[in-house]
């Protein structure tokens, strides 16, 4: 049903209110101005009868008929009413509207009857005489006490309702005149309420749309002008708590998308309320519309979907390892209900962890303790080997015993090796958390001439030519004897595996912003999967050989460390057969 406006709903009420207070009004008025114009006709005609009774009171009973008669026709004509004397029989004296003689007795006249009793009599009723509604008023006549007859006035009552009739014209008029006005006033303060009120439900509309910079105008009254007021405040407040929420959505959208851990909101029946940009990443979303949609549209992974349903069947924490993408991603996922203010479940929070580094980390830390394990235990064994056959009665035979005791010290060496380059890969670690390994600038060039120094004597005793490329000046930040440490350990290896009578080369090249110390060699090459592990702590290509060169497994990942150390990297290109390079990439300042 449409709903009426202000003026069509309250105007007809208010003019109806108006007419039946008008009504009521001009009911009373004429009421008490009917009932006054009577009371005052009476009083008007007691006042005359009183005057003339007056005048005649001592020469009433001595005047004649004829005389009487003759001053009721001249008073009632010069008053303009009718004036009767009535004897106390009845019998009519004089009247001003007829002639005494054909007047009938008026004994039985109410108003002469209470007259004759000594009272003031009052009567209204139609006069046989003049065929008319009369007001009668009678005054009786005394003379020493007695009633010796009486006066009456009248007054035709038309004159009354002529009166009353004038005076209900003009209350009507006055009326209707007043209720044009009112209704005229009414329709005039509807528009004027109206009106702001229009304005304000149109500026609350604005409201409503988002316009909140609106401003309302405020009327004059005291009361639209008071909820203009409030709307404009309350419009400010909106306002600022929808500001203050935009910032902390934003500030919300800003952590939630720097965060690497990856967070996925859904409510009850599994709807996505928010994905963050890690979790997109984490779970590899290729869906475009996210929000809204059920989590098996959008992330196809079964595991996810079991262990959100997990989450909602058992109302409780949980947390779970996911293996993603067939193992090559491990998610550490948390789960736990959302609840609001009141305490009601709504939703679910997922939160990812990727693991798979730490994974990896703890698989290599794995590695590392059998690797460690098996590098101590071979020559552990064969000096404990050694030992026990010396005790069995081989310390007996100077042969056998000088023998065994050569393999106790040549196993020693390695196992006092081993520990020795565990006990320098540890130094360099500590170094580099506790703040770095002291750097100053200097010549890379010499450095390098320095290393090959110490590897010339190895390489003579295997036949094999060490061809150092002097170039430039390579100026950089290095710690000169740790990074000695270094290309020696990459020059032993090349002598290790090159070939009798081969070259191994070594030199410093510039780079794109860096300066590169390589070190290549003529040996079996290093296949292409093995490239990324090499530099692994006991990581070993061909493990039989390279114990048999006497290796500890650990020289390349030192080589890795010191690189790090110095702000670099090292690298390596190699291919089975044709040899390997060795590289180490420094950062290159300018002098």
């Amino acid at each position: 049903m449409p709903r009426k406006s202000l003026l069509r709903r309250y105007l007809p009420l208010y003019m109806g209110l108006t007419l039946l207070a008008l009504f009521l009004a001009g009911w009373v008025a004429v009421r008490t101005t009917r009932h006054l114009v009577v009371e005052r006709t009476t009083q008007d005609l007691e006042d005359r009868a009183t005057l003339l009774r007056d005048i005649l009171q001592d020469r009433f009973t001595t005047l004649s008929s004829t005389h009487l008669d003759s001053l009721a026709k001249r008073w009632g004509q010069a008053g303009r009413f009718r004036l009767t004397f009535v004897a106390p029989d009845g019998r009519v004296l004089g009247d001003s509207h007829a002639q005494p003689w054909d007047m009938e007795k008026h004994a039985d006249r109410p108003e002469i009857i209470r007259a004759l009793s000594g009272s003031t009599g009052f009567a209204h009723r139609k006069s046989p005489t003049l065929k008319e509604e009369i007001v009668y008023l009678a005054l009786p006549v005394r003379d020493n006490g007695a009633v010796v007859g009486v006066i009456r006035a009248s007054l035709p009552a038309t004159v009354t309702k002529q009166m009353l009739n004038e005076i209900y014209s003009e209350v009507i008029i006055s009326g209707l005149v007043i209720a044009t006005l009112v209704v005229a006033a009414g329709y005039f303060v509807f528009q004027r309420i109206s009106r702001p009120l229009i304005r304000i439900r149109n500026g609350a509309l604005r409201f409503a749309r988002g316009d909140l910079e609106h401003k309302l105008p405020v009327p004059n009254s005291r009361e639209l002008g008071s909820l203009a007021e409030v709307l404009n405040q309350m419009a400010r407040d909106l306002s600022d708590r929808l500001g203050a929420i935009t910032q902390q959505r934003n500030e919300l959208e800003a952590v939630l998308s720097g965060m690497v851990e990856g967070v996925v909101a859904m409510d009850l029946e599994e709807r996505i309320l928010r994905m963050n940009r890690a979790a997109v990443r984490l779970l590899g979303v290729t869906h475009r519309e996210i929000l809204g949609h059920h989590l098996q549209e959008v992330v196809v992974n079964p595991d996810i979907q079991r262990f959100v349903a997990r989450v909602l069947d058992r109302r409780q924490q949980l947390e779970e390892e996911i293996a993603l993408h067939n193992g090559r991603i491990y998610l550490q996922a948390h789960g736990a209900l959302l609840r609001d203010a009141a305490g009601r479940d709504i939703g679910v929070l997922v939160v990812l962890n990727d693991v798979t580094r730490l994974r990896r980390l703890e698989n290599l830390r794995k590695e590392f303790v059998a690797n460690v394990s098996h590098e101590l235990r071979t020559p552990i064994t064969s000096i404990k080997g050694a030992v026990e056959t010396l005790r069995d009665g081989a310390i007996n035979d100077p042969e056998d015993a000088r023998r065994f005791l050569d393999i106790t010290v040549r196993q020693a060496d390695r196992l006092n090796a081993i520990i020795e380059d565990l006990l320098n890969l540890s130094r360099l670690e500590q170094e580099a958390e506790g703040g770095g390994i002291p750097l100053e600038p200097g010549d890379l060039n010499t450095v390098l001439a320095a290393a090959a120094s110490n590897c010339e004597f190895k390489a003579r005793e295997k036949d094999l030519h060490l061809d150092i490329i002097n170039g430039e000046a390579a100026i950089t930040r290095l710690n000169a004897p740790i990074l000695e440490q270094a290309i020696v350990n990459l020059l032993d290896n090349a002598i290790n595996y090159s070939p009798k009578g081969g070259t191994v080369q070594a030199g410093v090249e510039a780079g794109d912003g860096e300066l590169i110390i390589y070190v290549k060699d003529q040996g079996c090459g290093i296949p292409a999967e093995h490239h990324n592990r090499v530099f692994e702590r006991f990581y070993r290509v061909d493990k039989t050989r390279s114990r048999h060169l006497g290796g500890t497994g650990l020289g390349l990942a030192i080589v890795k460390h010191i690189a790090l150390a110095h702000k670099g990297s090292v690298s390596l290109s190699s291919a089975p057969g044709q040899g390997s390079t060795f590289r180490l990439h420094l950062p290159r300042i300018h002098p």
